[in-house]
C-alpha cells in the first residue's frame, strides 16, 4: 500500500475534528506528523474541492481567528457559529473553550 500524501494526512486529521470544536493550523500539522508546517495545512485546505465533506471551517489560526478572506463576514464564521462556536469582540474564538483536545492516541497518524 502506498504511503498517504501529506495532503491526505492533513485531510484525515481535519476530518476528526468534532462539531463545535476547532483546531489551529499548527495543531493539525503536529497531529499529522509534520510539525512546523502550518502553512502547508492552509494550502491543503485551500485546495479542497467545492462541496467537500472535510470540515475545513474548523481550522483557525493560532490566535483563534479566521484567516480566510472576509473575516467577520466570512462563510467560515457563519459555519462555525451554526456549530455553536462563539467569537469574542475581536472576532476571535476563545481557544480555551473551543479548541479540540484529541486523545493522545489520535496524535500520531
Amino acid at each position: 500500500m502506498a504511503p498517504k500524501s501529506l495532503h491526505q494526512r492533513i485531510h484525515d486529521v481535519v476530518s476528526r475534528i468534532p462539531r463545535g470544536r476547532v483546531a489551529t493550523y499548527g495543531q493539525v500539522a503536529r497531529i499529522a506528523g509534520i510539525p512546523r508546517q502550518a502553512r502547508l495545512v492552509g494550502y491543503a485546505l485551500h485546495a479542497l474541492p467545492a462541496g467537500t465533506r472535510i470540515p475545513w471551517q474548523r481550522v483557525v489560526n493560532a490566535q483563534g481567528g479566521i484567516s480566510t478572506p472576509g473575516g467577520r463576514d466570512s462563510a467560515q464564521r457563519r459555519l462555525l457559529e451554526r456549530e455553536g462556536i462563539r467569537f469574542d469582540s475581536r472576532g476571535r474564538i476563545p481557544l480555551d473553550s473551543f479548541q479540540w483536545q484529541p486523545r493522545r492516541s489520535d496524535v500520531t497518524p
